[in-house]
């Protein structure tokens, strides 16, 4: 009988029932919210958030962080927004843009990897760091005025209803969930993240393995600020400011661990929905945006601990069933003799 419900007691059932509750609330609220044109619209106004927690969620299994991802959204959109006011042909500045991304990850990669510094302390100081250059290069101005190419990009569908920045999502969410979950690759990222000094000993290149992690982090960063860039026609200094907090909170919500070493993308998609839907319901019911941020705040506490929680209630639940079968066993085999 218990053996029957152990399969639903994981943090991904919960998260699901936790959204079918959003949904339904917020269906109430408004017969046009469950209409396409409405959740393409939900996640067109986070996109480039949830594109950057796909690669959040690789780096955090892997037991690191990296709080810098904002900055280096807000960096490669100034440095594209600076080879355009100097003229050079938006193709080369969007390339520009994307490389500015890939060397701050090779820079977070090499301190984490090579140097051995905590990530924490190196992707706080990427976060200031990556922040203060890209406000030197474009100081108090607003850039704006791009090719109505590079504009259409972010803001007119490009297959059907959907936007580039929809599709390039999805796309990314079918390769995170195959090489995290099936590939060679993915299982060292979980190996390490469990125990990077034994990965060590048993021959897996450790290094090498964050050093990719961090690349394809500013790489999926400086795409994400250069798609935001797109959508929103102007880049300033403080483009991306604090997108780090719910990029972090759609992640270990989703139920990865903070220590590294589990989590799964299906945890993380489910989480990314029920903020998506949280956000746009506390929208329908005119909350103010400070408010929104609170309640994000809050859900980022609570995303530390109640996958831990729940844990221990499964492990409890386990030992139970245990003890169960251990007494259903004794007491056949009583009879039995």
């Amino acid at each position: 009988m218990l053996r029957k419900y152990e399969r639903f007691l994981t943090w991904e059932t919960l998260l699901f029932v936790l959204l079918v509750v959003i949904v339904g609330i917020n269906a109430l609220q408004t017969p046009f919210y469950l209409r396409l044109e409405n959740q393409i619209n939900l996640f067109q106004l986070s996109i480039e958030k949830i594109i950057v927690a796909l690669i959040m969620t690789f780096i955090i299994i892997n037991a690191e962080i990296d709080l810098s991802v904002a900055s280096i959204m807000g960096l490669a959109a100034c440095t594209t927004s600076y080879l355009w006011l100097h003229k050079v042909p938006m193709e080369w500045c969007v390339l520009g843009g994307l490389l500015s991304g890939v060397a701050a990850g090779l820079f977070n990669g090499f301190m984490v990897a090579r140097v051995g510094l905590p990530s924490l302390v190196v992707t706080l100081a990427g976060m200031i760091g990556f922040r203060g250059l890209a406000r030197v290069l474009l100081e108090d101005r607003s850039v704006g005025e791009f090719p109505a190419w590079f504009n259409n990009l972010g803001q007119q569908p490009i297959l059907g209803p959907f936007p580039l920045a929809l599709i390039i999502f999805f796309i990314l969410l079918v390769i995170a969930i195959i090489i995290l979950q099936y590939s060679g690759f993915g299982r060292l990222v979980y190996v390490i993240g469990n125990n990077k000094d034994v990965a060590r000993f048993s021959g897996v290149k450790v290094e090498q393995v964050k050093m990719t992690l961090y690349i394809a982090s500013g790489f999926v960063a400086a795409l994400a600020g250069l798609l935001y860039t797109s959508r929103l026609g102007a880049v300033r200094g403080d483009t991306a400011l604090g997108f780090e907090l719910d990029v972090i909170t759609m992640v270990l919500l989703g139920g990865v661990s903070i220590f590294g070493g589990s989590g799964s993308i299906w945890g993380v998609l489910l989480s990314i929905l029920i903020i998506l839907n949280l956000r746009n319901g506390m929208g329908l019911a005119n909350i103010s945006g400070n408010t929104q941020t609170g309640v994000i705040g809050v859900l980022l506490i609570l995303s530390v601990f109640l996958p831990n929680i729940a844990r221990e209630v499964r492990n409890f639940w386990n030992r139970r069933m245990y003890v169960h079968r251990s007494h259903t066993q004794t007491t056949e085999d009583t009879k039995g003799g």
